[in-house]
C-alpha cells in the first residue's frame, strides 16, 4: 500500500520542504508531486512523480512528452494531463521571454530549448521561423507550416511576406523531425537556400536553420551549411 503523503513527516511532505528550504531543495519527484497535488489509487502523487520520470527517462524526457503519450499513462486524468502540460507551456514561455530581453545569438542555449519545448513533442513536421530585428532581439516567433510525420510544405513568398510584415532584419528558420532523427535532409538544405536566395531579395538575413526533436538540435550554421 502506498505511503500517503500526508502520513509522511512535515518536513519530508513536497510542499512544506519547498516552503521550509526553497525549491532548490527538492528533487524532480516531489517536484512533479507539487503539480499532481494527488496521487491515483494505489499511488501517492510522489509515487505517481516517480513513476512517470521512471517512465520517460527522467525530467526532461517527461516535459517534453506528447500529449499522447501522457495521455497513455493509466491515472493520468484531463486534470492531472493539463496541469504538466501548463507546467510545460510556463517553461516555453519563460524561454520566449529570455530570448526577448537580449540578442538571440548571445542566448544559443535558450533557443534551443525553447525549439525543443516547442517542436520537440509535436506529432507531425512544424516549419517555423523566429523573426529577429537588425540587433538580432526577437520579434516574434511563429508556424508557418504544419504537415505530416515526414513532410511539410513550405512557401517562401509567405517567409516573405511575414518577414515583411514585421519589419524584420534576419530569422531563424526551424523544423522538427518526428522520427526523431535531426540529421537534415537533401530537402532540407534545398529549402535553406531557396529561402536564403529569396529573402536577400528584401534584404533579411537567414541566421541559421535549426532541425528539432525531442532531444537534440542540429544547426546549419554550426554545420557550414548556410
Amino acid at each position: 500500500m502506498a505511503t500517503r503523503i500526508a502520513d509522511l513527516p512535515a518536513d519530508a511532505r513536497p510542499r512544506e520542504k519547498l516552503l521550509a528550504r526553497g525549491p532548490h531543495a527538492l528533487a524532480d519527484a516531489e517536484l512533479v508531486a507539487i503539480v499532481l497535488r494527488t496521487g491515483v489509487r494505489g499511488q501517492s502523487a510522489l509515487d505517481l512523480a516517480a513513476a512517470l520520470l521512471d517512465q520517460f527517462g527522467g525530467l526532461h524526457g517527461l516535459l517534453n512528452a506528447s500529449s499522447e503519450q501522457l495521455r497513455k499513462i493509466k491515472g493520468l486524468g484531463a486534470a492531472k494531463y493539463a496541469e504538466i502540460a501548463a507546467v510545460l507551456e510556463l517553461a516555453r514561455r519563460t524561454l520566449n521571454e529570455q530570448m526577448m530581453q537580449q540578442p538571440l545569438l548571445d542566448s544559443p542555449a535558450a533557443v534551443r530549448d525553447y525549439l525543443r519545448l516547442w517542436l520537440g513533442p509535436q506529432p507531425v513536421e512544424i516549419f517555423a521561423v523566429l523573426f529577429l530585428d537588425s540587433q538580432h532581439q526577437l520579434i516574434a516567433s511563429e508556424e508557418l507550416s504544419r504537415g505530416t510525420l515526414a513532410s511539410t510544405s513550405v512557401y517562401p513568398r509567405e517567409v516573405v511576406k511575414a518577414a515583411l510584415r514585421l519589419n524584420a532584419g534576419a530569422l531563424i528558420l526551424a523544423h522538427n523531425h518526428p522520427s526523431g532523427l535531426a540529421e537534415p535532409s537533401a530537402a532540407d538544405r534545398a529549402l535553406t537556400q531557396t529561402l536564403k536566395s529569396a529573402l536577400a531579395l528584401v534584404d533579411v538575413r537567414v541566421l541559421d536553420h535549426l532541425v528539432v526533436t525531442r532531444h537534440s538540435v542540429v544547426s546549419f550554421a554550426e554545420r557550414g551549411l548556410l
